[in-house]
């Protein structure tokens, strides 16, 4: 009997099958690999892969090129999916918020210590933290760099620009078939692969690139990264926003989160990205920082040497080795 028709037969919750994709250099080809709880097993045929319904939208020369430049050899676990394209939203308030002090108390402190004492007074949130007027109208995104998201595991250095580095803890998920103009419901059964985001982001950098008023460049573009698994969407639909999840620095637990109180659902914010825009397969979606899921708002920034372990529960963990 499988671990997980063990779990089935006590009760206890099921794991979803798990995917993976391994690097084959010599084969010029990477090989997706399956967990459905009793070990890891190389995809035979298409329709077992396509039970993850994750589209093949980049050439597999392409990927192995990739990973290549960035010293991925056999045997090296890759991304799960390889994005053609990557939003990044803001769903949470409290993460806004949370962020918003966390910045002004590193870069503005005087203008944090002037929020401080409104709320001290009001015991109201002080207004320049508070999202803008449209967050509360609509879901809001930037686009981000798809082609320099990294896999789980790899050592990353902070940018040569920078000395703020952070991290951010996000749910992304993967389109598996084009949209344009969806429902909600149709946004939802189009959600292909659910992964663990991990957002890197220069602190010191973003804000005078959002005081330009054209949104972060090198702040964000220079690094993303992802969990080594995916799960289907199909296998996690009913709980996507009600997964746990935490934040771990040098084996020290520093949050325990989730994806509760998103202000708009996964669902909603694809299909308000489809209005009048054609969406394709392949493309990532990401909910943006769960609250407390960044060294910003914990006040804990990332220094070298530090090991970074971010989980979500059931779909993955990213870990990285700070340089």
């Amino acid at each position: 009997m499988s671990p997980a028709d063990d779990a089935a037969q006590k009760g206890a919750p099921v794991a979803p099958p798990r995917l993976r994709r391994v690097l084959d250099l010599a084969a010029r080809r990477i090989e997706s690999q399956i967990d459905s709880g009793s070990g890891w097993s190389g995809v035979e045929n298409a329709s077992a892969e396509g039970a993850f319904v994750i589209p093949a939208a980049l050439s597999a020369e392409f990927e192995v090129a990739r990973y290549e430049r960035l010293g991925l050899g056999d045997g090296d676990v890759v991304l799960p999916v390889c994005p053609v394209s990557f939003r990044d939203f803001m769903l949470f308030e409290k993460h806004a918020i949370d962020a918003a002090r966390g910045l002004a108390r590193r870069f503005v402190p005087a203008g944090y210590r002037v929020g401080q004492l409104y709320e001290t007074l009001t015991r109201r949130t002080f207004p320049a933290f508070r999202p803008n007027a449209l967050w509360y109208r609509q879901p809001i995104y930037y686009m981000s760099n798809a082609l320099t998201i990294v896999p789980s595991g790899m050592p990353v250095g902070f940018p040569t620009y920078s000395r703020a580095l952070d991290f951010e803890l996000e749910l992304g998920v993967v389109l598996s078939v084009p949209l344009r103009d969806a429902s909600v419901e149709e946004a939802a059964a189009a959600i292909g692969a659910v992964v663990v985001v991990n957002d890197f982001s220069a602190r010191d950098v973003q804000l005078p690139e959002m005081r330009s008023g054209f949104g972060p460049q090198r702040s964000k573009h220079f690094l993303s990264s992802m969990s080594a698994t995916a799960v289907s969407g199909a296998a996690v639909a009913d709980r996507l926003d009600r997964l746990t999840a935490t934040v771990s620095i040098n084996g020290n637990t520093l949050a325990h989160t989730g994806t509760s109180d998103m202000r708009y659902s996964i669902a909603e914010a694809i299909a308000h990205v489809s209005r009048s825009e054609q969406l394709y397969p392949g493309e990532l979606f990401a909910t943006g920082t769960l609250p407390g899921g960044s060294g910003m708002e914990l006040g804990r920034w990332l220094v070298p040497g530090d090991e970074l372990r971010l989980e979500i529960d059931g779909i993955g963990v990213i870990e990285h080795l700070i340089r």
